[in-house]
């Protein structure tokens, strides 16, 4: 669990197209075996403190004839950003993702002060 020890809070969220392989032949539509995609987010604030951060699938365009496998994550989450990874494997083809996201954590307050 992660506890915030701060009068202030931020929140910053967005959405992120992060592929679309049907329109150029991309790996994720035509390709087969493990397969991955990273994207870095960088927030439009830092925060004081590494933020909890969760990635979910918004839009999710995959073909009905393969079974579906996907993986959706957040990696090297830092006080200025995070990286999202979508994997996929197998036969699986996927024409396009949107990830939104969520990050929750610490922020500095115009009062605090710097102790050097």
């Amino acid at each position: 669990m992660l506890r915030i020890d701060s009068h202030q809070i931020g929140i910053e969220q967005g959405s992120i197209l992060l592929f679309s392989d049907f329109q150029d032949g991309g790996a994720m539509w035509t390709g087969k075996g493990p397969r991955e995609l990273r994207r870095v987010v960088e927030f439009d604030e830092a925060f004081s403190q590494r933020p909890m951060v969760q990635v979910s699938l918004s839009m999710l365009d995959i073909d009905q004839t393969t079974n579906h496998r996907v993986d959706i994550t957040a990696e090297m989450v830092s006080e200025d950003g995070f990286v999202i990874v979508f994997r996929t494997w197998g036969d699986t083809k996927i024409a396009r993702v949107r990830a939104d996201w969520m990050a929750i954590g610490p922020v500095r307050h115009e009062d605090d002060w710097d102790l050097y």
